[in-house]
């Protein structure tokens, strides 16, 4: 009886197996190294972030402006509003909106006191945002 010749890894040929324990060792480290680093990458800032309640939106809603003119007197849009019923009418007003957000422009010529007593006022009604509206400076000519 003839045996046939057993063929081994030895002869110059390409092996057909691939070794996966290299493969497991490096996906294994990567694992970890994605393990440790994804609670890194969702840190940052420390922040408060308001707490919002859904309401039904309102899309006739229109942006609520808050003026005060040379002469101290503050509006709500175009009523005017006396500096101490301002956060009790806020508060009405806010209450059945979603965005708690008001623009205010004051006249340049009004104390800084006095635009600081109406931001107070703003904020103790609840206001989130508040923004101030200004000119643009004028170009030189």
């Amino acid at each position: 009886m003839k045996y046939a010749k057993r063929r081994t890894h030895s002869e110059n040929r390409p092996m057909a197996e691939i070794n996966v324990t290299p493969l497991v060792d490096v996906m294994l480290v990567l694992l970890i190294i994605f393990m440790v680093t994804a609670p890194m990458l969702q840190m940052g800032i420390d922040v408060n972030l308001p707490r919002v309640k859904a309401k039904s939106v309102d899309v006739a809603e229109e942006k609520l402006v808050l003026t005060i003119n040379g002469a101290k007197e503050i509006f709500l849009n175009k009523s005017k509003t006396p500096l101490t019923e301002l956060g009790i009418k806020l508060e009405h007003i806010f209450a059945a909106r979603i965005d708690r957000e008001v623009y205010m422009r004051a006249d340049r010529n009004v104390p800084y006191g006095f635009v600081v007593e109406v931001m107070a006022e703003v904020r103790k009604a609840g206001v989130d945002k508040l923004g101030m509206i200004t000119e643009p400076p004028e170009e030189p000519r």
